[in-house]
Order: C-alpha cells, then sequence, then structure tokens
C-alpha cells in the first residue's frame, strides 16, 4: 500500500470536524477517524461528486490528493457493476483519466 493518506468516505452520514489547522479537515463516523489530509471536507465532497458524476453513480470508497497523471485528486468509486476505478481529476474536477483500482485487482490474485 502506498504511504499517501487515504479518506474513507462512509456509506452513512459523515461529521466532520474542521481542524483550524492550515485547512485540514478530519471526517469522523461515531467515534471513529477515518482519515485526514491537507484538504477541506467541501473539497473531498466536490471531488467525489464529479468521480461520481463520470462513473453514472456507485459508491465512492475513498478521496485523496493526487499528482499521478497530471491529477489533483483521486477518488477510488465501486461502479454499479461492482467493478472499482480510479478516478483522476484535476484542480477544477475535471476527469484525467479513469483506471482500473491496482490495489482491487492485487488483492484478487
Amino acid at each position: 500500500m502506498s504511504p499517501r493518506k487515504r479518506t474513507v468516505i462512509g456509506a452513512g452520514s459523515v461529521l466532520v470536524a474542521g481542524l483550524g489547522i492550515g485547512g485540514t479537515a478530519v471526517a469522523t463516523q461515531g467515534d471513529n477517524e477515518i482519515g485526514s489530509d491537507n484538504y477541506t471536507a467541501q473539497q473531498a465532497d466536490d471531488a467525489t461528486q464529479a468521480a461520481l458524476d463520470a462513473t453514472e453513480g456507485g459508491q465512492a470508497n475513498s478521496v485523496e490528493r493526487d499528482s499521478e497523471n497530471g491529477a489533483t485528486w483521486e477518488v477510488e468509486v465501486t461502479k454499479t457493476d461492482g467493478s472499482t476505478v480510479d478516478v483522476r481529476l484535476d484542480k477544477n474536477y475535471d476527469v484525467v483519466v479513469i483506471e482500473g483500482d491496482s490495489e482491487s485487482q492485487d488483492s484478487s490474485t
């Protein structure tokens, strides 16, 4: 697994508490911290919505900053057909590329 931090998006309601330290936000579900990174909850929500629009639905599993393929964001999405993809977005939340998720593919072998 890469050393990058991932923020997992829960299926239930997510309570977001801003820390006020350089715009960092921590998302929590119940008493469990589910991740943090150097972006706001609104940015994560915008990236998630753009990725779900690009995949025509599904469930977002995680969102993180990314620089692969010229992207700014990576959102892992399980599509409605059950396949998992990484949606890479630029700083304006436009799709750069949608790729099969290598981590989920690695775990099936």
